[in-house]
């Protein structure tokens, strides 16, 4: 979750030609395949040295103060309220989850040997802000140690509507927000059409992701039973705005159908002279209408339409790029895999090709086991005549030949499928990094989860 966009802001008109208008924004983000950038974003829970509580916004050792000390590194500050909020530089931003996990959005960069760099060199600027302040990060998917009531709460107006509403709508909404973090790539398209290809594919192939990635199997310092806890939450979020989305792929998905979701998603916020007027639940369709309760005889701008798009959560995201969104946050090298697993399947058209072949028979009964199953069992749930792992093992396959080649090489002369080895070294083993936790919870830390934020902090 971001702040408000960095949307130009351009009236809609009412109604029907509204309408069109949000079609064709939502359309405007094709480039050609040589202009293709790579959007890296990760989210990280800060803790204490001494005590491994989450810090606070405020005080000596909080979140303000460490965006502020950030500053030093040429990060122009962000302010709500007069209170530092977010930082920005040359078009990436830190920003705050709601209990104070710090997110990099990375900037759009043309390689993954530049996103990889760009992570590293936030990771770095962090901790030497951090150590003197006795903070450190560490990235997992969810709060491995800490109940909901002891995390805190960062002064964003848009959390605070977000707080109220999602107790309304599901059970694990506040857990979501406060006690999970996870790492996303932004992709591009060539055209409606070429959109609706990677959608389809990234959309059926999320499940593996999150096996893959799956690094959430405590809470409250216990094995909570599943290996992608943080996976699981979202289906108790709120079901007006996350899953499947099975509409993606019905005949005549597009643009359009995409848009006449997203009016039907209830909206949170208004955003307006630095407030956040309260519209949860309401409709964007009324809005567009000149008719929303909280706004009354107001028409939206795309600014608002680009805000809204930020509130559905759905396992891929369309803005004017595409989200991948299943994966549990994780160490800096699966930062990088992220991307690379994505990058490799979808920025190379005979491996996109490849992939479709792999999934396009997949029914959505099986999709939706899938996306079911894998939070408690990961690599290791049954599919068809064999596993997860089977599906996972040719998608790495399928997307180390696509970043081969795109041929992009780093000043080694090695090319980009050198970011897949973590995972390859997960599917040859069979085992996921949660599973990895496990036997050391059960062994060397002795029933112990504090043992994770030296071993596996950043």
């Amino acid at each position: 979750m971001s702040g408000p966009s960095q949307v130009k802001d351009v009236p809609i008109t009412a109604g029907a030609e509204g309408r069109a208008q949000l079609i064709d924004f939502l359309g405007s983000g094709v480039r050609a395949p040589q202009d293709w950038k790579i959007g890296t974003e990760h989210e990280k829970f800060g803790f204490r040295t001494d005590d491994l509580r989450p810090p606070t916004f405020d005080g000596e050792r909080g979140i303000e103060a460490l965006l502020k000390g950030l500053t030093q590194f040429g990060w122009a500050p962000v302010e709500e309220n007069g209170r530092v909020i977010a930082l920005s530089r040359d078009n990436a931003a830190v920003s705050l989850e709601p209990a104070g996990q710090l997110e990099l959005s990375g900037a759009p960069l043309a390689t993954l040997h530049d996103t990889c760099c760009e992570a590293s060199t936030h990771l770095k600027e962090v901790r030497a802000v951090a150590e003197p302040m006795g903070l450190g990060f560490l990235g997992m998917g969810f709060q491995p140690k800490w109940r909901r009531d002891e995390m805190p709460w960062m002064p964003k107006g848009r959390y605070k509507i977000m707080r109220e509403y999602m107790p309304k709508v599901g059970s694990l909404g506040l857990d979501m927000m406060t006690r999970t973090s996870t790492v996303q790539v932004n992709l591009d398209v060539a055209s409606e059409a070429d959109m609706v290809k990677k959608f389809r594919v990234s959309l059926a192939l999320q499940s593996v992701a999150t096996a893959l990635f799956a690094d959430s199997p405590f809470t409250e310092g216990e094995p909570n039973g599943f290996l992608s806890y943080r996976s699981h939450i979202w289906t108790d979020t709120d079901p007006n705005r996350t899953g499947l989305l099975d509409f993606v792929f019905e005949d005549g998905f597009g643009y359009e159908r995409y848009v006449d979701y997203l009016l039907d998603v209830p909206m949170y916020f208004v955003y307006r002279d630095g407030k956040y007027i309260d519209a949860s639940g309401q409709s964007f369709r009324a809005f567009l209408d000149g008719k929303l309760p909280a706004y009354p005889d107001q028409l939206p701008s795309i600014k608002d339409w680009a805000d809204h798009s930020t509130t559905a959560f759905p396992e891929v995201r369309l803005k004017k790029y595409l989200e991948m969104r299943g994966a549990d946050s994780g160490p800096w090298n699966r930062i990088c895999a992220l991307s690379a697993f994505w990058v490799g399947l979808l920025y190379d058209q005979t491996a996109l090709d490849a992939a479709w072949d792999l999934v396009k028979d997949f029914s959505l009964e099986e999709l939706h086991a899938l996306r079911n199953g894998v939070p408690r069992q990961a690599l290791k749930l049954p599919f068809r005549n064999g596993t997860v792992l089977d599906i996972a093992r040719r998608a790495l396959e399928i997307s180390a030949h696509g970043l081969k080649a795109r041929d992009r090489r780093n000043r080694n002369g090695a090319d980009e499928s050198i970011y897949l080895s973590p995972l390859m070294e997960f599917a040859e083993a069979g085992i996921t990094p949660a599973e990895r936790k496990l036997e050391l919870f059960h062994g060397t830390w002795g029933g112990s989860v504090d043992p994770v934020f030296t071993e596996y902090a950043y």
